[in-house]
C-alpha cells in the first residue's frame, strides 16, 4: 500500500511538473528560481543521463518496461516501510520518465524525456522523476549498508533471534550420560 502511494505520488508530481513546464516555458528557456542555486532549463532528452544514448531511445523503453515488470513481481515481498518507500521512489519515477518515452514525441517508445531542473553542483538537466529514481538508489545504498532486510529486520535483530534460539537450547535438560543416544529397539 505505501508502495503504491508513494510511486503515485511521485507520477504524478513529475507529469503535473511537465505539463506546467511544457505549457510555460519555451525549449531552451532558462528560469532563475533561486538566483544560480536552482534554475529551470527546458529541454527534451531522447537518451538516458547526460544525453548518453541519445540514438537510443526505444532501447530505454524496453528496459524501463522491464524493471516495472520486476517492481511490480518483487513488490509483494516486501514487508518494510522503508523498502516500500525505496521501491515507491523507483516505480513513480521509472512511470514518469516512461510514460514521456511512449508518449511523447517523436513517437511511441521513442519520445523525449522533458527535463527542466538545474543545479549548479550537476552539469546535467533533469526532471522530478530522475529525483525520485535517485533517492531511491540513495535509500537502496543506506538500507543495504545497514543490513536491512526487506522485511525490515535489521542485524541486530537477526542478532537477538539467534540469541533466543541459543537460549531455548541451554534451557534443554541435556541427555543422561549413562543412556544410550539411541537405543536400539
Amino acid at each position: 500500500m505505501i508502495l503504491a502511494v508513494v510511486a503515485l505520488c511521485v507520477y504524478l508530481l513529475d507529469q503535473i511538473a511537465k505539463v506546467l513546464v511544457v505549457s510555460n516555458l519555451y525549449e531552451g528557456q532558462q528560469v532563475q528560481v533561486l538566483g544560480q542555486l536552482l534554475q529551470l532549463h527546458f529541454v527534451k532528452n531522447p537518451g538516458a543521463a547526460f544525453s548518453i544514448g541519445s540514438g537510443s531511445t526505444w532501447i530505454f523503453s524496453i528496459v524501463g518496461v522491464g524493471v516495472l515488470g520486476f517492481v511490480i513481481w518483487y513488490a509483494p515481498r516486501i514487508r518494510s516501510t522503508a523498502w516500500a518507500i525505496l521501491f515507491g521512489l523507483l516505480l513513480g519515477g521509472l512511470l514518469g520518465n516512461l510514460t514521456d518515452r511512449l508518449f511523447r514525441e517523436p513517437g511511441f517508445g521513442v519520445g523525449h524525456v522533458v527535463d527542466f531542473l538545474q543545479i549548479p553542483l550537476l552539469p546535467a538537466i533533469f526532471n522530478l522523476a530522475d529525483v525520485a529514481i535517485v533517492s531511491s538508489m540513495v535509500l537502496f545504498l543506506i538500507l543495504t549498508l545497514r543490513g536491512v532486510g526487506l522485511d525490515g529486520r535489521e542485524p541486530a535483530d537477526a542478532d537477538d533471534e539467534a540469541e533466543e534460539d541459543d537460549a531455548a537450547v541451554e534451557a534443554e535438560p541435556a541427555p543422561d550420560a549413562h543412556e544410550p543416544r539411541n537405543p536400539q529397539p
